[in-house]
């Protein structure tokens, strides 16, 4: 999906709520459409299936989650801001209803962004990393090493901690961090 429209935003609205009550499985194009107010054609033309559109959908959702917790805390070092970050980020996408009933009623879903595929929402987590490194490399607060690995390596260790937030402990989690990225 290259730019949204207020119709998209209708759309994605649609399937927000279809998800909510029904999970991702009930969802159907002719429901979302039907939601939104709008043909089942209007709808496949802007997605041409129920994937595609859950996919627009996360990424919507998810996205901003980083964008509100990359550059807003408050710490002395870009490797602080950067571990402050990614443990809000954690936490706000691990309560958000939207991911919650994913996870609860549809995990099988997210198995892609697991394995095999990086989805837009993993890109910009990735890319927010590799900023927030570069920046700890100039400041000296990161460890001189390539932003693009250590934020893909970074992306995958926290992985655990969003699609299994029970079993992880956020104080180990910011050591690991913090020691990781530490020069």
């Amino acid at each position: 999906m290259s730019q949204r429209t207020v119709e998209d935003d209708a759309l994605l609205d649609a399937a927000r709520a279809f998800v909510l009550a029904v999970g991702v499985r009930r969802t159907t194009m002719t429901d979302v459409a039907r939601q939104a107010e709008v043909s089942r054609m209007t709808l496949y033309r802007r997605f041409p299936d129920v994937t595609s559109l859950l996919q627009a959908l996360m990424t919507r959702e998810f996205t901003p989650l980083v964008e509100d917790t990359s550059g807003s805390t408050p710490a002395a070092n870009a490797r602080e801001r950067l571990v402050t970050g990614a443990l809000a980020g954690i936490e706000r996408l691990t309560s958000d209803p939207l991911f919650r009933r994913i996870l609860d009623v549809d995990p099988e879903l997210l198995l892609p962004y697991l394995t095999t595929r990086l989805g837009g929402f993993q890109r910009a987590v990735v890319a927010s990393f590799e900023q927030r490194i570069a920046e700890g490399i100039a400041d000296g607060s990161i460890a001189a090493s390539d932003p693009a690995a250590v934020a893909r390596t970074l992306e995958l260790a926290l992985r655990g901690f969003v699609f299994q937030p029970e079993a992880g402990d956020m104080t180990q989690l910011r050591r690991l961090l913090d020691r990781y990225l530490a020069p």
